[in-house]
């Protein structure tokens, strides 16, 4: 799994049947440090709600097909969680409820 942080959603009016109901969100994935990464990935998601700016968790590849409900969809990334906190040794690289303070 990955760390990734969502920075917008997608919409396809046009696309596969199996990926009706599929919420298809934009990611950066993170580095060790809490920096976004520069590529953009198109992930989906089926079951999580994730929204954009929130930090998540993603799998790929064959993983990604063995998530329920998933098995038959033709999907390479799907969010498998939303992310409350990261700590690297002693330090909090991130939070979810500090995300929101002003």
């Amino acid at each position: 799994m990955q760390i990734a942080r969502v920075r917008g959603t997608i919409v396809s009016t046009q696309k596969d049947p199996a990926l009706r109901g599929a919420k298809l969100l934009l990611l950066q994935f993170i580095d060790e440090a809490g920096q976004v990464l520069p590529k953009y990935e198109v992930a989906a998601d089926t079951s999580v709600g994730a929204g954009v700016d929130e930090w998540v968790l993603v799998t790929r590849g064959s993983a990604a097909r063995q998530v329920s409900g998933s098995e038959h969809r033709p999907i390479d990334a799907i969010v498998v969680g939303i992310i409350d906190t990261v700590s690297v040794g002693n330090q909090l690289l991130y939070s979810k409820k500090d995300q929101y303070r002003a």
